[in-house]
């Protein structure tokens, strides 16, 4: 039976120190290997915090495969905007803004891990997190922007996606 590790590691720059080392080390696998195999498949989220799972298919033969989950929601946005970190007065202070075209490509990104039905109902969970960092949409209050989905202003970005 398969034995899986799972982690969070910054994209491409896995170490063998902990979490990942004393975690996989046991099942007898080459750590840099898996290290190695792990950079190279998060070198794309460098700087943020990605989901890993280490999955151990035969432990006498030594086979494992990767598996890389979506960073956090926060993480993508913060991406997205260059920011270091967002608002410690989330309503007070303004972190960054993002526009609708960013707030629908993480929401494809992110679609799959939500529990939205829709693209519409998964960027409407992207502007909530933007709410929480002091982020803004479109120049506006992340909650104003969701109403506007709600009343249609936004449907020719969504048109030709999951949410139209």
């Amino acid at each position: 039976m398969a034995q899986i590790v799972e982690v969070l590691v910054e994209g491409g720059k896995a170490s063998p120190g902990p979490p990942l080392g004393p975690a996989i080390g046991p099942l007898g696998l080459n750590v840099k290997q898996v290290i190695d195999e792990i950079n190279k498949a998060t070198k794309d989220f460098e700087g943020m915090q990605v989901p890993v799972k280490v999955i151990v298919e035969d432990p006498k033969k030594k086979t494992f495969r990767i598996e890389v989950g979506v960073p956090p929601t926060s993480q993508l946005i913060k991406k997205e905007l260059s920011l270091p970190k967002g608002s410690s007065e989330p309503v007070h202070s303004i972190s960054g803004d993002l526009s609708m075209e960013q707030v629908i490509k993480i929401a494809k990104m992110k679609i799959d891990q939500m529990l939205a039905p829709d693209l519409k109902a998964a960027a409407k969970e992207v502007m909530g997190t933007a709410l929480s960092m002091g982020v803004t949409v479109e120049g506006k209050d992340p909650r104003e922007v969701q109403r506007e989905i709600d009343a249609g202003t936004y449907d020719e970005l969504f048109a030709g996606g999951e949410g139209a």
